[in-house]
């Protein structure tokens, strides 16, 4: 956990126990500063953090002050379990809650098969939320699954720079939550997902065996994202193994039409923009490791409207791709085991609800997957 989250959520813990009530002025950025040992700009974050998700309000020439809002905390709280003591989440029948920001049939529509069938095997109730990568929408949905008694959660969680204060609530006062695709940096969470940076490895190293030096890396930003993180990671990897200098310059992390939320005209427009100035300040790119298939779709669209063919001037490789596609893979690809991610997801909420202790990371194994011209051709 960064420091300026240690700074939130130790202000959040005061408000939520009671100890700084609504209208109570909440500590300066330099007294939070000295108080802590950090610089004005890491308070000033953790303050911002806690006004965004509307705990305090700041006030110009003032300060920042508990919110009013946080009156009705308490009472929503009786619907809301902080562990064993409030709620006793391992007595009655069971409910899951499966939360994700959206799934398809490049990656997620199995994951979400998997765990319907696991839940059905033990007769246990599946609850589906979509929260269209929004924290906010995260949050709530959250909360909601607590309302209508969900006794275990699985959650996919939402691209963001900070991480969702109800997650972080309900995982450290222990209840019972496995997360999938992306671990949190820090946070003691069941997590079942890729190993992303082997697999970017893999793929790197596959453009490199085929002769590529210029490859670009693209994804959306990779703030607090661990998947995208470690995919970073097994991308640079790749090349440190081979002795090949790695350019930060081919990390391109600021594309934002593949998130659920930037499907618009805007968002694409931007992102084509930024691919073409991208290739006229790198003209020797050759090769991209794009982070998601309907990223590595985009590049190839993108491409074509600049005169360029696939894969006669470039090759793209990518995580995901539609199993359930009629024709030959056009891409190599890393296929990701969402079926038993899914399972497994649910064993271990099953796990927990027994008293058992589990163990915070769980790999499960992925494929290469070459191209069909190249199956074709060995």
């Amino acid at each position: 956990m960064s420091l300026y989250e240690k700074i939130y959520s130790h202000l959040l813990d005061e408000i939520k126990a009671g100890r700084l009530k609504p209208g109570d002025r909440i500590p300066s950025e330099n007294e939070l500063s000295t108080q802590f040992s950090v610089s004005r700009i890491t308070s000033k974050k953790a303050l911002e953090m806690l006004a965004q998700h509307e705990w305090i309000e700041r006030v110009q020439g003032k300060g920042s002050f508990v919110a009013q809002k946080i009156l009705n905390y308490h009472e929503q709280q009786e619907a809301v379990p902080s562990g064993r003591g409030e709620r006793d989440h391992a007595a009655g029948p069971r409910i899951v809650s499966l939360i994700l920001p959206d799934f398809d049939h490049s990656f997620g529509l199995k994951m979400v098969r998997g765990i319907e069938e696991r839940c059905s095997s033990y007769g246990i109730p599946l609850m589906l939320k979509l929260t269209y990568d929004k924290q906010n929408v995260e949050e709530e949905a959250i909360r909601a699954s607590i309302r209508q008694g969900a006794s275990g959660l699985i959650v996919f969680p939402v691209h963001g720079e900070h991480y969702n204060a109800e997650l972080l609530r309900l995982v450290l006062n222990g209840f019972p939550v496995v997360l999938v695709d992306r671990y949190l940096r820090g946070i003691a969470a069941t997590t079942v997902y890729t190993d992303n940076r082997k697999a970017a490895q893999e793929l790197t190293e596959y453009l490199l065996d085929q002769g590529h030096r210029e490859i670009a890396f693209v994804s959306p930003p990779s703030e607090n994202t661990s998947t995208i993180e470690d995919r970073i990671q097994g991308y640079l990897s790749a090349f440190t193994q081979r002795g090949i200098p790695a350019n930060p310059d081919m990390i391109v992390t600021n594309l934002y039409s593949t998130l659920p939320v930037g499907g618009t005209k805007e968002y694409i427009s931007n992102d084509y923009g930024t691919l073409q100035s991208f290739i006229e300040r790198h003209p020797g790119t050759t090769a991209f490791v794009a982070c998601e298939y309907l990223m590595a779709m985009r590049i190839s669209e993108w491409l074509n409207k600049m005169g360029k063919r696939v894969p006669d001037n470039y090759e793209i490789v990518c995580f995901d791709y539609p199993e359930d596609s009629f024709s030959p893979p056009e891409f190599t690809h890393i296929r990701q085991d969402e079926w038993s991610i899914g399972q497994r997801a649910l064993d271990l909420l099953a796990t927990k609800w027994a008293g058992e202790v589990t163990p915070e990371n769980h790999l499960v194994e992925h494929k290469l997957i070459r191209r069909q011209i190249e199956i074709i051709n060995q």
